[in-house]
């Protein structure tokens, strides 16, 4: 059964504001369009023809249909994916079309999971409204680190997780207007540790309110600047990692209604979906300060379904299907997918 805090979620997610779809950018010669796989060929890279287009999360265990993932990861020729429902992690091989579970729901107190991201060896998950942190190691699935938020009966949801260049792990929450820290010399635990702020918002551009807030987060090269996505309003914001100074990423008159997402030097890929609007990946070039960028296109798949969470899978993106509106609206789901397609 469903815990109300994860509905409550569910429906503030299916509430977020809906903002004005910038068109997408043409493609030229070479650059396929929206949705376009090769034909007659379900793969897309040279070596991966055979590779599946769709992967489907097997439905085993306590979650059964009731997956609606969200989070997803990718490691070699492996992809991680996380339940909202009951914690449960997914493990695919890219060369096959079904995802099984490789970490049980409940275990560890993980009863939900929902931003997942691989530093080496090692998985994390980050825990929603449990206001937890996990790290597994990815060949013996031991638990090898645990965190926990300040528990003084303030809401929590722990979100998403970006790795900086020296090691140290940065997490959000979408319901405190702070950003954890995890420092690289303090990643492996044998208790549960103190996740501790290292950046607030509060006097900030970045304004906290009842809904979903701080979401997707990604790291820079230099590991001296964080981008956030703010769902609701379609803003990033750029946070100093060294100087907590605070600001909205100008998008000059564009929007970002951005989950996951995924950076690539200056080039940031976002996960976009709003009820009742067009579901896509959106690009987003940068400036070298990352204080301004413009949205260039938005690529769109017939296999998209609510679409959270991105990650890179060689010349790849898999995309997670999370079908919430029709959690939201109580409807029975169609089997739990991640697409894979071209990076745009």
């Amino acid at each position: 059964m469903r815990s109300r805090l994860t509905t409550s979620l569910a429906a503030a997610v299916m509430a977020l504001t809906l903002v004005t779809a910038v068109p997408a950018a043409a493609h030229g010669p070479g650059h396929p369009g929206p949705g376009h796989h090769a034909p007659g060929l379900p793969g897309h890279g040279p070596g991966h023809h055979h590779r599946p287009t769709t992967y489907l999360l097997d439905p085993v265990g306590p979650a059964a249909d009731d997956v609606y993932p969200e989070g997803v990861a990718a490691h070699g020729d492996h992809f991680y994916v996380s339940s909202t429902t009951d914690g449960t992690i997914y493990r695919g091989d890219l060369d096959e079309p079904t995802a099984t579970p490789f970490l049980p729901g409940g275990q560890d107190g993980r009863v939900i999971a929902v931003g997942l991201k691989v530093d080496g060896r090692t998985l994390l998950v980050a825990g929603g409204f449990t206001g937890r942190v996990w790290a597994y190691d990815l060949r013996t699935r031991v638990l090898t680190g645990s965190w926990e938020v300040v528990q003084d009966g303030t809401p929590t949801f722990v979100n998403d997780l970006a790795i900086s260049p020296r090691g140290d792990i940065y997490v959000t929450d979408s319901m405190r207007p702070v950003l954890y820290k995890i420092d690289a010399r303090e990643k492996r635990t044998t208790s549960t540790e103190l996740l501790e702020p290292v950046v607030s918002f509060e006097g900030t551009e970045f304004t906290y309110d009842q809904d979903v807030n701080a979401n997707g987060l990604v790291i820079s090269p230099d590991g001296r600047t964080a981008v956030v996505a703010k769902t609701r309003t379609g803003q990033l914001f750029r946070v100093g990692l060294t100087d907590g100074r605070v600001s909205v990423v100008d998008l000059h008159g564009g929007s970002v209604q951005g989950d996951g997402l995924l950076l690539d030097g200056h080039r940031l890929l976002a996960a976009e979906w709003t009820a009742g609007s067009p579901q896509s990946v959106v690009a987003v070039d940068l400036d070298r300060s990352f204080t301004e960028g413009r949205v260039v296109s938005r690529t769109s798949d017939p296999s998209f379904d609510d679409p959270t969470t991105i990650a890179r899978a060689g010349r790849d993106l898999l995309v997670v299907n999370s079908q919430f509106d029709t959690r939201t609206a109580g409807g029975t789901p169609e089997p739990f997918t991640v697409s894979r397609i071209p990076i745009p």
